[in-house]
């Protein structure tokens, strides 16, 4: 059986210089056991953000290798120094973060900064849940979903001072900042071809709950971003890529994951362009997640406030997709998930109308 998480060839527009990783690695990383001779480079197809790397070495051992992708980027994107920070200083207080080795701020080495960090083993879902990793069973998925709830509830039960990660917290305003940041962000990135959500907009604007006490957010979280215990695969074992956490409204970030969250009975076009199996037997629907959440959180959702919260994320995942489309419209990458997220625009677009009606 193929794991959906196995890396596949470097993309040739993807492409590093390997060896100057390994010097450089041998030199910098805080635990250099097994990195000698060169590795053989293996790249994941799952993102079309930031670039991610398998680097498996002689000794049998193996990390990974985050960079930015080529091309113009959106400003404040992209940001590796931060996104090692972050995991670094998350690990102590949040175990289900990878170990970090080592940031390279030198472009010189690849062109690029980059960051290296050990690599977390274990199942990676994507669309659909494979047959035969443990999850055939509806009340395997149940128990995967429970766990996924707890994992977001625990991250957001972080000690911020313990971790340092409180100076990430610019005060009251973050529901402001976000919509406004995130409507610039979609209108900078907009091409010919897509829509303006100028109703999405108008009412994010005009809509803004009252925000919860700020915690630690990841902000992407959603089952492409867990890794799995090969033997208990209901049980998470990581959480993976922070580049987009902060310290913010807990509940942006539930929302967030809410946009990905396509349960079975919603419309086809939305089932098409998913990317986990939230549609899969035994899956929980948004409403299970958000009651769960609530519960577990002792915090209060209205009807309304989820609406707000579902909107923005949905929103939010159209102004990523566009960005990332933004690189493939204008000939920046010919990675073929690029240019799918033009279709994925769309998609949010409709869905997006669709909770306003």
């Amino acid at each position: 059986m193929s794991d959906v998480s196995t890396p596949r060839e470097v993309r040739a527009e993807d492409a590093f210089d390997v060896d100057a990783v390994a010097t450089w690695l041998r030199a910098n990383a805080v635990d250099s056991a097994g990195l000698d001779g060169e590795p053989a480079v293996r790249q994941f197809a799952g993102g079309a953000s930031n670039l991610t790397y398998q680097l498996a070495y002689p000794s049998g051992r193996e990390v990974i290798l985050r960079r930015p992708p080529v091309g113009t980027k959106a400003k404040g994107a992209h940001d590796m120094a931060r996104e090692f920070r972050i995991q670094q200083a998350l690990k102590p207080v949040y175990p289900l973060v990878p170990t970090m080795l080592g940031h390279c701020a030198d472009e010189s080495v690849i062109g690029s900064e980059f960051y290296v960090m050990d690599k977390l083993d274990g199942l990676i879902l994507r669309k659909d849940v494979p047959q035969g990793v443990g999850l055939d069973d509806p009340a395997q998925v149940d128990r995967l979903c429970d766990n996924a709830v707890q994992a977001l509830v625990d991250l957001h039960g972080v000690d911020l001072a313990a971790s340092g990660l409180d100076s990430l917290d610019r005060g009251p305003g973050y529901v402001e900042r976000q919509v406004g940041g995130w409507i610039e962000r979609y209108q900078r990135a907009r091409t010919e071809d897509v829509g303006d959500f100028a109703e999405t907009i108008a009412w994010l604007a005009a809509h803004q709950p009252v925000e919860q006490p700020h915690t630690m957010i990841h902000n992407d979280f959603r089952f492409d971003n867990l890794v799995l215990d090969h033997a208990d695969p209901t049980r998470i074992v990581g959480v993976l890529d922070w580049e987009l956490a902060t310290v913010g409204d807990p509940l942006m970030d539930v929302g967030s994951a809410m946009a990905y969250w396509a349960q079975a009975d919603d419309p086809q076009d939305i089932l098409n362009i998913r990317l986990q199996p939230t549609n899969a037997p035994g899956m929980w629907t948004r409403e299970e997640v958000w009651t769960a959440y609530a519960d577990r959180r002792g915090v209060m959702v209205s009807e309304s406030d989820r609406r707000f919260y579902e909107l923005f994320g949905t929103f939010r995942l159209a102004g990523i997709a566009q960005q990332i489309y933004y690189r493939f419209f204008h000939g920046q990458t010919t990675n073929p998930a690029a240019g799918f997220m033009g279709i994925v625009v769309h998609v949010l677009d409709a869905r997006c109308k669709d909770l306003l009606a």
